[in-house]
């Protein structure tokens, strides 16, 4: 059994993360600090490369020192837990359900976000102990979807990632969603005013 409630005093009272995929270092870090100036405090990197890894070490350098913590995203393979651990990840974020990454990830240390999209996925994710779970692509599930899993799953905190930016993160955060995950928007100075109002 894996525990991943960790997320709970990750997020705190926060209803966004940011993701910063495919940006290189500097952008990242730029980014990020968009994103942490704006009250966004957990960040997730992609590491699909060995630009994104050097980017998560980077900006986890950057956020070490505000205090703040940075996740790997995009986490499918045991190198990637790997590279994730080496690079300063506090947590990790995975597309889909697999046990295997969760456990490895588990035990370097850092708690992992799953991603799922069904019944079925949700019910083996809670059967091993993770209660808060990546709903992956939530664009394509629609609010409804979180709706529909909130009755028998009660007990599943959800981050809704994919497609999401301004317009739409306040639907579902209406539909019980507790984090939503943006990207692009942090880099759209006319969305910036409307996400700083997410904030509060």
């Amino acid at each position: 059994m894996t525990d991943n409630s960790a997320f709970a005093e990750l997020f705190r009272d926060v209803p966004l993360m940011a993701i910063l995929r495919g940006m290189g270092p500097e952008r990242s870090l730029e980014t990020a600090r968009t994103a942490w100036d704006l009250g966004i405090e957990v960040v997730e990197i992609p590491v699909q490369t060995a630009s994104d890894v050097e980017a998560l070490r980077v900006v986890a350098e950057a956020a070490r020192a505000r205090g703040l913590r940075v996740g790997a995203g995009t986490v499918v393979t045991p190198e990637h837990v790997r590279q994730a651990r080496d690079a300063g990840a506090e947590f990790t974020v995975s597309p889909g359900l697999d046990i295997e990454i969760v456990r490895a990830s588990h035990g370097a240390g850092m708690p992992s976000l799953p991603g799922v999209a069904t019944a079925t996925e949700v019910q083996l994710a809670l059967s091993e102990g993770l209660t808060w779970l990546k709903a992956f692509p939530a664009s394509l599930l629609g609010t409804g979807w979180f709706g529909a899993m909130r009755g028998p799953f009660p007990q599943a905190t959800f981050v809704a990632t994919g497609g999401m930016d301004a317009a739409t993160a306040p639907a579902f955060l209406g539909a019980g969603v507790r984090v939503v995950a943006v990207g692009s928007a942090l880099e759209d100075p006319q969305q910036l005013p409307a996400l700083a109002r997410l904030l509060g």
